[in-house]
C-alpha cells in the first residue's frame, strides 16, 4: 500500500498514537504523520503510507486551516486548557476589541512558540525542560496568517477560523489574543480542517482503518499526490534513468514551459516515479527522490 490516508484524529491521542494504531490496523510499518497535532486537537492528520513516506517533507511544509475555540479570562502555562493556570480574570472582552486584536495577529509576523512544545533548546525538547521547571526561552519564528475570521463571541469564548503557514501555533495565537485584550486567554478546543491538499472531506475515522475496503477507497494514491508541482512525462529511456538515479537529458522527458525548482516525474501511464530538481547541465533534470 502506497499513498496517503487522511485520518480524523480523535481528541486525547498524540499523533504518534495514531501512527502506532494505523500500523497495527494495516500491518504496515512504513507509516508516518505529516504534521503533529496536540492531544487536545482533532481533525485532519494525513498519514503517509509505504513509499509515500519519502514525500513527508513536502506535506509538512503545507499551509493549514483550523477551527479554534479560545477561552478568555484564563491563561495557562501550556497556552491551552490542559495547562496549569497562570492568571484569571472575570473581565469579558467586547467583540470589537477581539476583532482589533485578531487583525494585529494577521499577516506576516514573528510568533513565539509555547514553552510546552517540541521545539529544541540546546538539543532538548522545550516541553521536557518546561516540565522540569527549567526556564525556557524560545526564539520567535516567522509565520503567516492569511485569514483569521471571528465566527462568534459569546460566554467568554471566541470561535475563530484560521488559515496559516506551517509551523504556526494556534496556542500561541490564543495566548497573544488574551494579552492584547487584557484578559488572558487559552486554547479550549481545536480542529484542523485542512492540511495542504488534504481536507476533512477525505478523512476516515481511526477505527475504519480495520476495514480493508474503506481503507482502499480512501487512500490517496502516489499519482494524485503533490498536484501543485508541475509534472513531466518521461520516455522509456528516461524511466530507466530515474530508476538508477541518473540525470535526465532533454530528450528523456517532455520539458515544462518554465524551470520550476521541483517537478513530478511521471511515466506514460501516469505513475509517479519520483521528484526532480534542475540538473547540472542546461535542460537536464536530477531525480532527487526516486519512488520506483
Amino acid at each position: 500500500m502506497d499513498g496517503v490516508l487522511v485520518v480524523d484524529k480523535p481528541e486525547g491521542l498524540t499523533s504518534h498514537d495514531v501512527v502506532a494504531a494505523a500500523r497495527r490496523a494495516l500491518g504496515e510499518s512504513r507509516i508516518g504523520h505529516t504534521g503533529t497535532l496536540d492531544p487536545l486537537a482533532t481533525g485532519v492528520l494525513p498519514l503517509a503510507v509505504g513509499r509515500a513516506t519519502r514525500l513527508i517533507r513536502f506535506f509538512v511544509a503545507a499551509d493549514k486551516e483550523y477551527d479554534a475555540t479560545i477561552r478568555f479570562g484564563l491563561a495557562t502555562d501550556t497556552y491551552d486548557i490542559t495547562g496549569a493556570p497562570t492568571s484569571r480574570s472575570d473581565v469579558v472582552p467586547p467583540e470589537d476589541a477581539v476583532r482589533r486584536a485578531m487583525e494585529s495577529l494577521t499577516g506576516d509576523y514573528l510568533q513565539v512558540p509555547p514553552a510546552y512544545s517540541a521545539k529544541k533548546v540546546a538539543g532538548r525538547r522545550a516541553y521536557a525542560l518546561a516540565r522540569s521547571q527549567t526556564p525556557v526561552t524560545l526564539a520567535p519564528a516567522p509565520v503567516r496568517v492569511t485569514r483569521a475570521t471571528l465566527v462568534d463571541v459569546s460566554g467568554g469564548r471566541a470561535r475563530v477560523t484560521l488559515s496559516c503557514s506551517a509551523g504556526f501555533y494556534v496556542r500561541s495565537f490564543a495566548h497573544a489574543l488574551g494579552e492584547l485584550v487584557d484578559t488572558g486567554a487559552c486554547l479550549e478546543a481545536l480542529r484542523r480542517t485542512r492540511s495542504g491538499d488534504f481536507t476533512l472531506a477525505m478523512a476516515v475515522r481511526l477505527e475504519e482503518l480495520h476495514d480493508p475496503a474503506r481503507t482502499e477507497a480512501c487512500l490517496v494514491p502516489l499519482a494524485a499526490l503533490l498536484p501543485h508541482l508541475p509534472a513531466v512525462i518521461v520516455t522509456d529511456q528516461g524511466r530507466a534513468c530515474v530508476a538508477h538515479g541518473r540525470e535526465l537529458a532533454e530528450g528523456d522527458y517532455a520539458p515544462p514551459s518554465d524551470s520550476p525548482p521541483w517537478v513530478r516525474l511521471l511515466d506514460a501511464t501516469g505513475a509517479l516515479l519520483g521528484i526532480a530538481t534542475p540538473g547540472g547541465r542546461p535542460g537536464s533534470l536530477h531525480p532527487a527522490l526516486v519512488l520506483m
